[in-house]
């Protein structure tokens, strides 16, 4: 069977440096065609793929949408929705970066287009396959800390000086700030564990001199089940904090050190290679009660697996499987995003 033909519109750090790589590494998948006008990334794209083509515009790309099999939307956030209505309108189809969009309800927009035109959707929730995540997944799967009430998850950078890009303007419509960029994928993880949330408390706070968007923010979810999850993203934490630290009455869980995958692929290693998704063994969690009585153990942490997404996407497009992100969670993670914001503005 041939391989399915696949498009990408963007080659920002996105598509550069998730998408591009992660479908040619899938087996089955043929990167056939990537759209960017800047002449920096066109020469980086021909360079990186050179059986691709390089697009100028999105209007290229969908001219040859009978000869695509499935587009990737790895575009700044206010283009997510236009691109992904266009794309299902051609039949073609769609996966999403995050966050999916603006804001729910355009992101609804989008699903129920899906829907109605009986085309495949889906949302880059990478970070549902990271070490660490899947790590605290399997550590709950087992039971091992018995009921868990507290879930604290942390996703910080060191940037002081804001940049200039999309992410940083302040236009509602470009959905920038922490809360969108990293709260998209901590949001989801907690939702993921454990669950709807019925209640949101944030403080959204800008920084940095100069910003126009969050840069500093505190989440805190009530579970419907009952659990809390605490979740901070920022851009000005200088130390090295515990990524994940979880709760139970009858053990805790810490894990410090960030999943590998993203560095990796910049420096060159790609699925299937040796030490691929493997943290260094010093990044390892620990799991117990460190009481004089009790004991603390290391618990290894988990191989990342960033390459399952689009074989999960390339199986589903085979009818063999679902695809790998419900794009109704992706809308509550931005209900829960939305919730917050209004929360941190009180």
């Amino acid at each position: 069977m041939a391989d399915l033909r696949v498009g990408i519109f963007g080659y920002g750090i996105g598509g550069r440096v998730f998408h591009a790589p992660l479908v040619s590494a899938t087996p089955g998948l043929t990167l056939a065609a990537i759209v960017t006008s800047n002449p920096e990334r066109v020469a980086q794209a021909r360079a990186d793929h050179p059986g691709a083509e390089v697009l100028p515009d999105a209007d290229a790309l969908f001219a040859k949408a009978d000869e695509l099999d499935l587009v990737v939307v790895s575009t700044p956030n206010r283009t997510h929705v236009p691109l992904a209505l266009q794309a299902i309108d051609a039949g073609l189809p769609v996966v999403v970066d995050k966050p999916f969009a603006p804001t729910a309800a355009e992101a609804e927009k989008v699903v129920e287009a899906a829907k109605a035109k009986g085309v495949g959707l889906t949302v880059f929730q990478n970070r549902r396959f990271d070490s660490d995540f899947l790590t605290v997944r399997k550590i709950l799967d087992e039971g091992r800390l018995g009921d868990v009430f507290r879930f604290e998850s942390r996703y910080d950078r060191w940037v002081p000086k804001p940049r200039d890009n999309w992410r940083e303007f302040g236009d509602p419509a470009e959905a920038g700030g922490l809360l969108y960029d990293l709260g998209a994928h901590i949001v989801d993880q907690a939702l993921q564990l454990f669950g709807p949330v019925a209640e949101v408390y944030a403080e959204v706070d800008k920084r940095r001199s100069g910003v126009s968007v969050d840069d500093d923010v505190f989440v805190a979810l009530h579970h419907v089940n009952g659990v809390r999850s605490h979740l901070w993203a920022s851009a000005l934490a200088g130390t090295r904090n515990p990524r994940f630290r979880v709760l139970g009455d009858k053990a805790t869980f810490t894990k410090y050190g960030l999943d590998v995958q993203e560095p990796q692929i910049k420096d060159g290693m790609r699925p299937g290679d040796p030490g691929w998704g493997v943290e260094p063994a010093s990044d390892a969690g620990v799991l117990g009660v460190n009481d004089g009585v009790n004991h603390v153990e290391t618990v290894p942490t988990e191989v990342g697996r960033y390459e399952d997404f689009y074989a999960q996407v390339r199986d589903a497009l085979l009818g063999k499987g679902d695809f790998p992100v419900d794009p109704a969670s992706a809308v509550e993670t931005l209900r829960i995003i939305e919730e917050a914001h209004r929360s941190g503005a009180r």
